[in-house]
């Protein structure tokens, strides 16, 4: 394993999930009721189209490079992570995720993808970490193990080689992909040569394609974006926090729909 700092997130600071759907294991942070511009968990305030159908997001004039987060117009990603909170690294990977979505019968809004990523891992912020420009995650994230009881019991299957773990299963990176999903889905997102689940472009663009396919490429429906919630983590108080912050970002850009 490296010699690198890791973060582990674990029940202190959050709540680990115990149900798990698919292939991909979430430990939820606690919840944002009554942070402004967040509706109530259990009953949100908006129509729910503003999270199963994807927020407007603006595409770079003259995109700066071959990362997806290139594709998202500079200007739009400032405002928005001024509006929202989010830091404009990890904004820009979400955004360039969603516009490089546009073309497949997808649906799938940068405000979801961001809804999960702060659920996950506070868009990589958590416990005092940061996405470097590169949009590496610093310190690198790794889950608890995931060796049952209050978790799910997930033998290892990589012998370390993604999650640092030879004898059990961790979930790794801002996303929070275990090794089975990010061998499936596993994605360059940023186009340097390197797949890297601690890389927010890469991991985004794994868990955007992981969505759309568990979803039945219909995220633009309520039913196909639940569905597609549920397998990246198969709880209703998982479901009720993406819910609260990808609603609560769209109505932060946008709060006169």
């Amino acid at each position: 394993m490296s010699n690198l700092r890791v973060v582990l997130i674990s029940a202190a600071g959050v709540l680990a999930t115990v149900a798990v759907v698919g292939a991909i294991v979430a430990f939820t942070l606690p919840g944002g009721v009554g942070l402004p511009g967040r509706p109530d968990a259990e009953s949100p305030s908006i129509p729910l189209a503003r999270f199963a159908t994807a927020a407007p997001v603006s595409a770079a004039p003259d995109p700066a490079g071959p990362a997806l987060s290139a594709l998202a117009d500079p200007a739009w990603v400032v405002a928005t992570a001024r509006k929202t909170g989010i830091p404009p690294r990890a904004l820009a990977a979400y955004a360039g995720v969603a516009i490089s979505f546009e073309s497949r019968p997808c649906g799938i809004g940068w405000n979801t993808l961001a809804g999960i990523g702060e659920v996950e891992s506070r868009h990589g912020t958590i416990f005092g970490g940061r996405i470097a420009a590169n949009g590496s995650a610093i310190p690198p994230i790794f889950g608890i193990p995931l060796s049952g009881g209050a978790v799910a019991n997930i033998p290892d299957s990589d012998k370390g080689a993604i999650d640092g773990d030879a004898t059990i299963d961790r979930a790794v990176g801002p996303m929070q992909l275990i090794p089975e999903t990010w061998r499936n889905w596993h994605a360059d997102g940023n186009a340097d040569g390197v797949q890297d689940p601690q890389n927010i472009d890469d991991a985004t663009l794994a868990a955007a394609s992981y969505l759309c396919r568990a979803g039945g490429k219909a995220l633009d429906t309520e039913s196909g974006w639940r569905k597609a919630v549920l397998a990246y983590n198969g709880s209703n108080r998982y479901l009720a926090d993406v819910i609260r912050y990808s609603t609560g970002y769209a109505r932060d850009v946008d709060p006169v729909q």
